[in-house]
């Protein structure tokens, strides 16, 4: 399929081309039934504690709180934008009808939590998940409007669902976001496995970014081992620029990772300004780095994304940019491996196969 092909195959999931009247969601609150702009629901777990800003903080819960949220998705909404006020636009004030806003946040018992998510998961196709974990310098909003805009963007026919753990969301917390993500693991572990156990899912899809891919990379390799069956429900993993030390990833994750069965796709970028700053602070490669050092194994499908147009930092490529994200349309719409998606040009290192896009 060309990009063409995928134009018209994201309209068709999408129920055609957005014109701001698209019906929401059934699951969405009856008070945007009429609203000029696409609502999208989406479950979310998190071991952050209830605060009175955006409805969790950056403080660490010892229990998890589960619930669903609904975010707006703008009617000239652009593959990849994550709409918000800004200065240069002279915008100071969120809009649904411009901008990629959470709405509402309605927290539910883990009962209730998993009842309702069962039943989202019953009315899809193919019975289908998508989890995602965020990475460092994240809010909980962000993460709810990251989850959307990806769901959507993909024209994901499922379960939207995100993992927020207490990043501090702040750019000179970063030493305090790697105890916290090392601290959310058990969270995460024990959710992803109720997940795995209850949801009915059968068809379920692992997204994690940046330092959120040492949190699902680590959990995933425990419960290949205590899991050994509920996890063949995984149908894909992406770790999109994992800060992840290559040491640690190519030596005692991915060996642990392999067991789970499922494919495993990593994209790495050249031009990854913030994981090369993490190299610094850690003497060491990245797993989510390219050139020389490229994580290239057997069991890993990896996607050489420098040829990517990215902002300055080019850390989050895997959501705003739209070639990565039709690349991973084909793994979670029709998991189509990378040999036979469109886009990419096969390459070798110490004559190990991995895949580059297209300039």
């Amino acid at each position: 399929m060309d990009e063409t092909g995928f134009d018209e195959a994201i309209n068709s999931q999408r129920g055609g081309h957005f014109d701001g009247t698209h019906p929401p969601s059934q699951n969405a609150p009856t008070s945007y039934a009429s609203a000029p702009y696409k609502v999208v629901p989406v479950f979310f777990a998190t071991d952050r504690e209830k605060s009175t800003s955006d409805g969790f903080g950056g403080t660490r819960s010892d229990t998890i709180s589960y619930g669903e949220v609904a975010v707006s998705i703008p009617r000239d909404h652009q593959m990849g934008a994550l709409e918000n006020p800004s200065w240069w636009s002279l915008r100071f004030t969120e809009t649904p009808q411009r901008d990629v806003m959470l709405l509402s946040i309605s927290p539910a018992s883990s009962d209730a939590f998993f009842a309702s998510l069962r039943a989202q998961v019953q009315k899809c196709k193919r019975k289908s998940l998508l989890l995602f974990v965020h990475g460092y310098h994240v809010s909980f909003a962000d993460a709810a409007r990251r989850t959307a805009q990806i769901a959507y963007d993909l024209g994901f026919d499922g379960a939207p669902v995100f993992f927020s753990w207490p990043s501090q969301d702040r750019m000179l917390a970063y030493m305090v976001d790697e105890q916290s993500i090392i601290d959310a693991q058990p969270h995460l572990e024990q959710f992803l496995r109720d997940v795995l156990k209850q949801s009915n899912a059968e068809n379920v899809y692992l997204i994690a970014h940046s330092m959120g891919s040492r949190g699902l990379a680590r959990t995933l390799a425990a419960l290949a081992v205590t899991e050994p069956k509920e996890v063949k429900r995984i149908k894909e993993v992406i770790l999109a620029a994992p800060d992840i030390g290559t040491i640690e990833f190519t030596e005692q994750l991915v060996p642990a990772l392999r067991k789970l069965g499922a494919p495993i796709t990593l994209y790495a970028s050249s031009n990854d300004r913030a994981l090369a700053l993490s190299e610094q602070l850690h003497g060491g490669k990245r797993a989510g780095e390219s050139g020389d050092h490229l994580v290239v194994l057997n069991g890993i499908e990896t996607i050489d994304a420098s040829n990517t147009d990215t902002d300055f930092v080019g850390h989050s490529y895997y959501g705003d940019r739209r070639n990565v994200l039709a690349d991973m349309w084909y793994l979670v719409n029709g998991d189509v491996r990378a040999q036979q998606r469109c886009c990419l040009k096969p390459s070798l290192l110490h004559s190990q196969p991995y895949w580059v896009f297209l300039k």
